[in-house]
């Protein structure tokens, strides 16, 4: 038995399953074993130095896998914004009919951008009515990230089990379930919910094609479902991050309340968070992590993942809630 939904036949991929973009993470490695797989392998362009090296990326991956992989463009508050358009042509001239969004409005001079090449455009949002103005301004699938998920979950607190049934009723397009996802058992609840497919992150993180180092992906398997902090509420801006001596340091810090984003920034700087992630100093930085830690025990490869989710997701429909029915 496959899971067929509007996102399968609108991405071209044989699962409803999606790899979501992550800083760092999201290389031709990863995204090529996970649609190589069945799944969308999606590739970071802020992971990349330049708009030039986001080409380069494209094309290695592309020689890697002749499947449908996407690619994540986040745009983000900053005093010094990269070139996010020069990100966006290297995609189109590359080919990419598939981009992930998310961040701040200025996200939409991307779409307008993108979308008279025919490329589907995939947006991450955290609210009901955040997925409502991208549906009306044009997206094809909204991805819906609940309050467990890694990154920044928006500031409504709304898990999953109610913010994706919620814009399932309202939400006229195909939606990706994200957030707390890491096995069949998520799946299926995604497809009861209302949602046509999962997206998951931090799960993706700990697979053998992750091209990060061996002591993060051990902090994943070893980190249990409260192994998360929760940083920069106090600056509206909320980010779930993996539980550290450096997270830790920096909710012991923010809950002073005299205190600045100015003395967190060392400990929580993008450049100690990539350097934690390829040299496995576990107290270099801060790293991306979900609630769903609690449900990685192993570090399987990308398709030993999606084919046990694909199984025991059948298994759960045929034989558990088929045997339920009277």
């Amino acid at each position: 038995m496959a899971f067929r939904t509007r996102v399968t036949e609108m991405l071209g991929i044989e699962h409803p399953i999606v790899q979501g973009g992550m800083q760092g993470v999201g290389y031709a490695e990863l995204a090529s074993a996970v649609s190589e797989a069945g799944g969308l392998g999606t590739l970071t362009a802020l992971t990349q130095p330049s708009p030039q090296a986001l080409r380069d990326e494209i094309e290695r991956c592309r020689s890697m896998t002749s499947r449908p992989f996407a690619v994540n463009i986040t745009v983000l508050p900053t005093i010094l914004p990269p070139d996010y358009k020069g990100y966006a042509r290297a995609a189109i001239e590359g080919g990419v009919k598939i981009i992930e969004t998310a961040g701040t409005p200025q996200v939409r001079e991307i779409w307008e951008m993108v979308k008279p090449h025919g490329i589907t455009v995939l947006h991450k949002c955290t609210a009901v009515r955040h997925a409502l103005s991208a549906e009306r301004a044009g997206c094809d699938i909204i991805s819906i990230d609940g309050f467990e998920c890694a990154g920044h979950p928006g500031e409504d607190d709304i898990p999953g089990l109610i913010l994706i049934p919620a814009a399932a009723d309202k939400v006229k397009i195909p939606m990706l379930a994200s957030g707390g996802i890491g096995d069949g058992r998520g799946l299926v609840a995604a497809l009861a919910l209302g949602a046509e497919g999962i997206n998951m992150g931090t799960r993706f993180c700990a697979t053998r094609e992750a091209p990060i180092h061996e002591n993060v992906k051990a902090r994943y398997v070893e980190n249990d479902e409260r192994g998360t902090n929760l940083i920069f509420r106090k600056f509206k801006n909320t980010a779930r991050v993996g539980k550290n001596s450096v997270s830790d340091k920096v909710v012991e810090i923010s809950a002073r309340p005299e205190s600045t984003f100015e003395d967190i920034q060392p400990l929580v700087a993008g450049a100690v968070g990539r350097e934690l992630l390829q040299s496995g100093d576990m107290d270099r930085g801060i790293f991306w992590a979900g609630m769903v830690q609690g449900l990685i025990h192993d570090v399987p490869t990308c398709r030993e993942l999606i084919e046990r989710i694909i199984g025991d997701a059948e298994e759960i429909v045929k034989e558990r809630l088929g045997g339920m029915l009277a």
